[in-house]
């Protein structure tokens, strides 16, 4: 890193206030803190001194997704093959769907950082890591086939309207992610509903041959086995629990996510669908409602969110059973969207601060009847 470090204060000083390069100084700084350790410490009063940073957070996350992004690259090959009858080899399906990718990650990053970049520019402040697992995530929760250009403008409105209209990295209270997702959904159904728009190439497979399991009957929903193993189609990184298995053992390992989260999205998903196979309303198992879809991914990656879920210690517990709840509750019960994940989380974003302030004031209540007692 030597030569990055003399490469860095070498050119530095051009982006000073005053100095020709001073409207890209946000963009030298998001560089120059992604390649390396930033430059800022502490040196005044207490405070607790940690290696794990923001940066080192991100990165984490994004190499605990690499596992589903991986088996995502092979998948979307190997399904758009399979819808023409073709049989490919490993690697042809493969470069197939990184190649479907690519471009999509680029945009997302291309539109997501430049905005904010602009942001950070405009408001004299560093450009946060938070967009990098965001970017991240906009390709792995989006059918291959999806617009270019409807990939850009949900990833625009996201960043805007989700993120920085609230401060940023950190102040946004919707998972920017989840938002873009959700905004393709209701503002260009066609390119995100329906069986044909998840396969790579739509306009030359078999509708029928590329239905997921969300839009099937019960008797054509695929075993258990193979959901879980996920050659199915799907959106880039949600069809393999294994390797998003992976990814959850890597997070809990770091203690990135919390625990009690993804338990609890497991406990609350899990109790509603036993309830609904229970009384009739549905006869797709309490197992297979998990596999299904975008469940265990949104629960691993998406709920864990620490910046929007609920940060109280019981309030995850009643944040993480909700998604759990309301995601099965909209799968079963709305046939217009079969999906109920992404909603759940979302919807649950924006109760997470009631819920920890409920809690807290629980918490008050409780602490002044033990004292009142301890006076008697």
């Amino acid at each position: 890193m030597g030569f990055f470090q003399k490469w860095s204060d070498k050119l530095s000083g051009h982006f000073e206030k005053g100095r020709p390069l001073h409207v890209f100084k946000s963009l030298f700084d998001a560089v120059d803190t992604f390649l390396l350790t930033p430059a800022a410490v502490t040196h005044n009063g207490s405070h607790v001194r940690d290696a794990v940073d923001m940066k080192r957070i991100m990165i984490t996350v994004m190499i605990a997704l690499c596992p589903a992004l991986l088996f995502g690259w092979w998948n979307v090959g190997y399904q758009h093959f399979l819808s023409v009858g073709a049989t490919p080899g490993f690697w042809q399906a493969f470069g197939f769907g990184f190649l479907r990718w690519l471009p999509m990650a680029v945009v997302v990053y291309a539109v997501g950082l430049t905005i904010e970049v602009c942001f950070a520019q405009w408001r004299g402040h560093e450009v946060a890591e938070g967009f990098f697992v965001t970017g991240f995530l906009i390709p792995m929760i989006m059918p291959p086939a999806v617009p270019l250009w409807i990939l850009a403008v949900a990833t625009a409105f996201s960043v805007v309207f989700a993120k920085e209209v609230f401060g940023g990295t950190g102040y946004n209270f919707l998972n920017p992610a989840i938002v873009a997702r959700v905004f393709v959904f209701f503002a260009y159904p066609s390119v995100i509903s329906g069986d044909s728009v998840w396969i790579a190439r739509p306009g030359t497979c078999d509708a029928v041959s590329g239905a997921t399991p969300l839009a099937v009957d019960v008797a054509q929903i695929p075993s258990d086995w193979e959901l879980f193993v996920g050659a199915i189609p799907g959106c880039v990184g949600e069809t393999c629990k294994i390797a998003i298995l992976i990814g959850a053992a890597l997070l809990l390992f770091t203690k990135v996510a919390d625990w009690r989260i993804m338990l609890s999205v497991l406990v609350g998903g899990a109790g509603m669908a036993a309830i609904f196979h229970a009384v009739g309303m549905t006869g797709v198992p309490v197992l297979t409602q998990l596999l299904m879809g975008g469940f265990l991914f949104g629960t691993v990656f998406m709920a864990t969110d620490p910046v929007t879920a609920a940060h109280t210690r019981a309030g995850k517990y009643v944040y993480g059973l909700l998604v759990g709840i309301i995601a099965i509750m909209v799968r079963v019960l709305n046939k217009g969207y079969v999906e109920g994940m992404m909603l759940a989380i979302l919807l649950m974003n924006v109760m997470a601060p009631l819920i920890d302030y409920c809690v807290i004031r629980i918490h008050i209540r409780k602490r002044k009847h033990r004292i009142a007692r301890s006076k008697v």
